[in-house]
């Protein structure tokens, strides 16, 4: 992975919700859309005025006639014939290269994901939409489906009003510098190539989430598109279900979006720092850490990443909204109760835009299992935490909630963290070849850590074998009644 430096962290060490993934737009990737099912069943083009329950047809479905879909797109359609087939059915993590998708539609238009969402219902077909491809579990490309991509629906116009309106195939990097050039931030995750749609409606953990929130919590309006083909324009004041289902509820379960505005905030002047530990130094650190984040002002958000790489070691990293002279401030008071002195320490002011490049790393793609947890409070002794941390060739990242993320209520969007001390992703890199064995010690590692923690996990860190009500906690139940009202036939959804 590489050790962190004054230029910048290395991604997958540093990574965000999405981290995360953002890897589709249909509610919603970034690692956060269930896997594809196969399970279609046609349902109306439309079945009564936006917002109605669309019906359930039983009418058989008719083979999918890519060519008559083709004609249809002003973008293209890619299919296992076409020389461009190999490399359109890729998404970022590499374990996932050999799915073979029905056909990749490379959208240029809402008009196109229409067309494509109606095809899939009529036909049976399992359907997929790709924002930046970062599914952890690799949804985005399901064998045998049609893929939605939507990497040409990438604009990114920052308003005077102080909104900004994003294409579902924007990426984070194309974002922040827009946002920059123009003196405003959004709140979001760090990987450059993460799609920001993913991200989003999975909830959108990041370095100014302290201060300004999830990702989720910045959206004003969205346009999605329903198996029933109708278009909904979304926002607090219309259809508030959709609303409140499209911010944090992941798993791809009702629709495609083709349009998000944000509100975003005044960009603020920033400071980077890394705090490097020697080995031996884990469980002190973490226990400080817990207290000293949960104490933090709003302005500091920091992550405590857990390195199994050799010797057990661990970095805290992170952003403060102020002066490099009060963030060192604050990081002493870090330093002092963990009794260990940092092997490095780096700590510089930058500029907005400057400071998430120096998070961003370089995208490229790895090949990677992960999991998680969620830290509800700090613990009386950690030990047990880092016990079940020390497997070879593991990163456990500890991101910082608290501040303006738990000043909405747990029922006000799916996302039910909002309490939480942190998130915890665990995450190891691995090969193909090596890909059982590495899934084994992550799911080893979430299981122990379970016994410490509780139940908890953020759906922008996706395994197939978490239950769901571990992402959504009590919003499991009206979260199902949404999708059985939209989604009445499991194009997109997999809740049951």
């Amino acid at each position: 992975m590489g050790t962190l430096a004054k230029s910048g962290i290395n991604r997958r060490f540093f990574l965000r919700a999405a981290g995360l993934g953002a890897g589709a737009a249909a509610l919603a990737a970034c690692g956060s859309q269930q896997p594809a099912t196969g399970k279609v069943t046609p349902t109306p083009s439309t079945s009564g005025p936006p917002g109605s329950a669309p019906a359930s047809s039983a009418a058989a479905p008719v083979p999918m006639d890519y060519a008559a879909l083709r004609a249809k797109l002003a973008g293209s359609l890619v299919t296992p014939d076409d020389s461009g087939y190999a490399s359109a059915r890729k998404s970022y993590n590499p374990l996932y290269d050999g799915r073979r998708p029905g056909a990749v539609a490379l959208c240029a238009n809402a008009s196109d994901v229409a067309a494509c969402v109606s095809a899939a219902v009529a036909s049976g077909t399992p359907i997929a939409a790709r924002g930046g491809g970062h599914s952890y579990v690799g949804a985005s490309t399901p064998d045998g489906s049609l893929v939605v991509d939507l990497g040409k629906l990438s604009t990114v116009d920052v308003r005077s009003d102080g909104t900004v309106v994003l294409g579902p195939g924007a990426r984070l990097g194309d974002v922040y510098s827009a946002l920059a050039g123009a003196g405003r931030a959004l709140p979001a995750g760090s990987c450059p190539t993460v799609g920001v749609a993913g991200l989003a409606l999975g909830g959108g953990i990041g370095v100014l989430a302290r201060k300004y929130g999830l990702t989720c919590d910045r959206l004003a309006e969205a346009t999605l598109i329903t198996p029933d083909g109708v278009t909904h324009t979304v926002n607090a004041g219309s259809e508030p279900d959709l609303f409140w289902a499209l911010r944090g509820a992941g798993g791809g379960n009702l629709g495609i979006v083709t349009s998000f505005t944000f509100d975003t905030v005044p960009a603020p002047a920033t400071t980077v720092f890394t705090l490097t530990f020697p080995a031996g130094s884990v469980s002190s650190v973490l226990g400080a850490f817990q207290h000293w984040i949960a104490a933090a002002p709003d302005e500091m958000w920091a992550t405590c990443n857990i390195s199994t790489a050799g010797s057990p070691s661990c970095r805290i990293s992170g952003c403060y909204l102020g002066a490099p002279g009060a963030a060192g401030d604050l990081l002493n008071q870090l330093v002092s109760p963990a009794g260990a002195q940092p092997s490095s320490r780096f700590v510089e002011g930058r500029s907005y835009g400057s400071a998430m490049k120096f998070f961003a790393g370089s995208g490229a793609k790895e090949a990677f299992v992960a999991s998680s947890r969620v830290l509800s409070a700090p613990v009386s002794d950690p030990d047990p935490i880092v016990a079940a941390c020390t497997r070879p060739g593991m990163n456990v990242i500890f991101d910082g909630l608290g501040g303006q993320v738990g000043r909405v209520a747990a029922t006000d969007t799916v996302f039910p963290h909002r309490s939480a001390l942190a998130t915890v992703q665990i995450y190891q890199k691995t090969t193909s070849s090596a890909q059982a064995s590495a899934a084994a010690q992550v799911t080893a590692t979430r299981d122990q850590l379970t016994g410490v923690l509780g139940a908890g996990a953020y759906v922008n860190y996706l395994d197939t074998s978490t239950p769901k009500s571990d992402y959504y906690g009590g919003n499991l139940d009206r979260l199902r009644s949404i999708v059985g009202k939209y989604d009445p036939d499991g194009v997109f959804s997999t809740l049951g």
